[in-house]
């Protein structure tokens, strides 16, 4: 791709608006997830993206201002406040591996004893759950979540989808599954259900493109919140849960994704991908249909157009 293009204002937003325009037309735009059913309802055409430089300018084209349900993207900002709990404590009872299997899969558990490979699979989103409900009711655990969104976003208008909620638990079997068998090891600590409630509400956040990128702007600046200077994590916890996000955040598909996009992601069921520019940009893009392991179709070419244009790959020797 050669070294980063010095982009102005006028150029960036040029191509966010072109890719925009391309993703309109793209004929295989993959299948929304059927297995929730609201979901399942949401219009395939649907895109959306998001791009907020680090001194704020912001960046939308399509659906950006839509709220969808980020569902899996969650995890990553539920692993940020689990560790602000325990530390690395954490990391006792859930991996940092690459789990090669599906999001939902239970083989890995029986060989590994109950321990998740890592906290962006179902079982490992489960367990950080379960540390987030600590001593507290499971309202209370959604509530800190929610807050700690809004903060993230600085936006309050920010909300959990009760309906996609209320679906994930009529519809969670294999997750009360994974939940139950990690319990017959020791590594939840919950009844399975207050647990289930925690996780469950969480993958129901609903926010558009523009308050995701927001959202994530604390893991571009090295763990601060740009608009308020306020620290959210240390600048080497930002670095380790953007590789996290690199090496797991597209479950099975997480090797494809760095070799097409090269920069740390997040996926979720819903369509959305969170993605990372250290130092220089947060990445929300959205299209509900998934391809054959659970991302997004569109959602993934569009990042992989942005960074063929701007060299934001972090695998570019001009990145610093």
């Amino acid at each position: 791709m050669g070294a980063e293009i010095d982009l102005s204002t006028s150029d960036l937003s040029g191509i966010v608006a072109d890719i925009a325009e391309e993703m309109k037309a793209a004929p295989d735009r993959g299948t929304p997830a059927a297995y929730i059913p609201p979901l399942a309802k949401v219009d395939p055409a649907k895109f959306g993206m998001a791009v907020i430089e680090a001194d704020g300018t912001c960046h939308l084209a399509g659906d950006a201002e839509e709220t969808f349900s980020i569902q899996s993207i969650s995890k990553v900002f539920a692993l940020t406040l689990a560790l602000g709990h325990v530390g690395d404590q954490l990391w006792k009872r859930v991996g940092r591996e690459p789990s090669g299997s599906a999001f939902n899969s239970i083989v890995q558990l029986e060989f590994e004893h109950g321990i998740p490979r890592n906290p962006f699979i179902n079982a490992g989103a489960i367990v950080v759950a379960d540390i987030l409900l600590g001593r507290n009711e499971p309202r209370e655990a959604i509530g800190e979540m929610l807050r700690f969104v809004r903060t993230l976003a600085g936006e309050d208008d920010i909300v959990i989808d009760r309906e996609v909620a209320d679906a994930e638990a009529a519809t969670g079997y294999r997750n009360a599954a994974l939940a139950s068998y990690m319990r017959s090891f020791g590594n939840i600590h919950h009844d399975v259900e207050r647990t289930l409630g925690v996780y469950f509400h969480a993958c129901a956040l609903a926010m558009s493109c523009r308050q995701l990128a927001l959202a994530g702007r604390y893991l571009m600046a090295g763990g601060m919140l740009p608009s308020t200077g306020r620290r959210i994590v240390s600048a080497q916890r930002a670095r380790r849960i953007n590789a996290l996000m690199m090496t797991c955040g597209h479950y099975d598909g997480s090797g494809e994704f760095a070799f097409r996009v090269g920069l740390p992601g997040k996926s979720g069921v819903g369509g959305g991908i969170l993605a990372i520019v250290p130092g220089r940009a947060s990445v929300a893009v959205w299209s509900p249909g998934l391809n054959e392991r659970g991302n997004s179709q569109l959602g993934t070419l569009a990042l992989e157009r942005l960074v063929q244009r701007t060299g934001w790959s972090v695998f570019e020797p001009a990145l610093g």
